[in-house]
């Protein structure tokens, strides 16, 4: 199986000045908490490897479709990103640059090299500075759009570890899924969209815990979905 993991890095390249504090490049705006360390840790075993974006999502966000606002953001979560407020020849610079390579080379690998399944890696913050009244109690979310063949099999899977499963939770992946909608539904690949709450995978344990845990009920979806 392939894990991809679209929001791995908070990495900002030199000549991008984004103009916010340096302390954001830590917190879930700039990168997807916990989700580079699970992803290569699934990808140390047989039969699994990772595909991992290399810039933060305020640089260039690719799980967003390239007209989308969002792609290039000038505020994410009540933060300001005044450094993205460029004109239309840089924003299509930056696209060109990031987001457009980032989907070749996927594309590239999945035709070269087909996966029994693909995976979707990611993590959300347990409350949204902006909107700190909405609890997100869910300690993993399975996000999927039209195709729900492996959403359908890994819930109860995920259940079965006692754990509390969102069902298109925190958000849905009828709005969200820009990455997969392109690479697996189109193709007809199938695939499987995971958004681990950030607290569970912020530390090494963690980390360990959830790589093991998605790394057995990936394969057993992959098993029967195939």
């Amino acid at each position: 199986m392939l894990v991809v993991s679209d929001h791995a890095s908070n990495f900002v390249p030199d000549d991008v000045a984004l103009g916010i504090a340096p302390e954001l490049l830590t917190q879930h705006i700039a990168v997807d908490i916990g989700v580079r360390e699970v992803g290569a840790l699934m990808a140390a075993r047989a039969g699994i490897a990772a595909f991992q974006c290399g810039v933060s999502r305020l640089v260039c966000d690719v799980n967003r479709d390239p007209q989308a606002p969002g792609v290039v953001p000038i505020a994410s979560d009540g933060h300001a990103v005044p450094g993205n407020a460029i004109d239309h020849d840089a924003h299509l610079a930056r696209l060109a640059r990031f987001h457009a390579p980032y989907h070749e080379a996927l594309a590239r690998v999945l035709d070269d090299k087909p996966p029994a399944l693909l995976v979707s890696l990611h993590s959300f913050t347990p409350q949204l500075a902006s909107h700190p009244e909405q609890a997100r109690p869910w300690q993993v979310g399975v996000l999927y759009n039209t195709d729900d063949r492996a959403a359908r099999l890994a819930i109860p899977l995920l259940e079965a570890e006692g754990l509390c499963v969102g069902d298109q939770q925190p958000y849905s992946g009828h709005l969200l899924n820009y990455t997969m909608d392109r690479h697996a539904e189109v193709e007809g690949r199938p695939y499987l969209g995971i958004e681990i709450r950030q607290d569970e995978i912020a530390d090494a344990e963690g980390q360990r815990v959830w790589a093991e845990r998605l790394a057995r009920i990936a394969n057993a979806v992959a098993l029967a979905v195939g």
